[in-house]
């Protein structure tokens, strides 16, 4: 199977900007491009990229001040099989949890666990630890959340979408994510 994917992003800038655009597929599926996922702006302007410690690649660049416009396309292949499921995944006590792992449970600017917990452990507390607790909150967002592109904006937060059951891409993850960390489930 082939996905065509991208985006394209127009700004108007009042004075020059300083950006970090994470764009690009995972360097773990980058083989699966039939073309590289270039980044192209316009006006074109110097970049330089770099892999963040979640193996992203991302581009530094200074938009000018004015209109500019960002566009990453490419093609991607992929097998068409569903996700390996693993039904006998475990759901760690959070005392149990490794250092590294801690960190994903923590709020933030988009994920405001605070004000979705109880409303987290309403919706979940009943559904079993593992695998089935993190596919019953992904199940919930895909139910509870419609898609919806004109209603986007980039300041959007996981209550805001639980509230206001509409979003995009981004918004459907920040609540997941939002509603596994609030379950005591590492999730970023």
């Amino acid at each position: 199977m082939r996905i065509r994917l991208g985006c394209e992003m127009a700004y108007d800038f009042p004075s020059p900007t300083p950006l970090i655009a994470m764009l690009h597929v995972h360097y773990t599926e980058a083989t699966q491009l039939e073309h590289p996922d270039l980044l192209m702006t316009d006006p074109p302007v110097p970049a330089a990229g770099y892999r963040d410690v979640y193996g992203n690649w991302c581009t530094r660049l200074v938009a000018p001040a004015g209109p500019f416009r960002m566009k990453v396309d490419s093609v991607i292949r992929d097998d068409g099989l569903p996700d390996a499921v693993a039904r006998d995944a475990q759901e760690h006590r959070v005392q149990d949890l490794p250092p590294e792992a801690v960190q994903f449970l923590i709020a933030s600017r988009y994920c405001e666990t605070e004000l979705l917990m109880q409303d987290a452990w309403r919706l979940f507390a009943n559904v079993p630890p593992g695998w089935g607790r993190v596919q019953a909150i992904c199940d919930f967002v895909n139910r509870h959340v419609t898609f919806d592109y004109m209603k986007a904006r980039p300041t959007r937060t996981a209550a805001e979408t639980f509230r206001e059951q509409s979003g995009v891409c981004r918004d459907f993850a920040h609540l997941a994510v939002t509603l596994c960390r609030c379950m005591n489930i590492p999730a970023r």
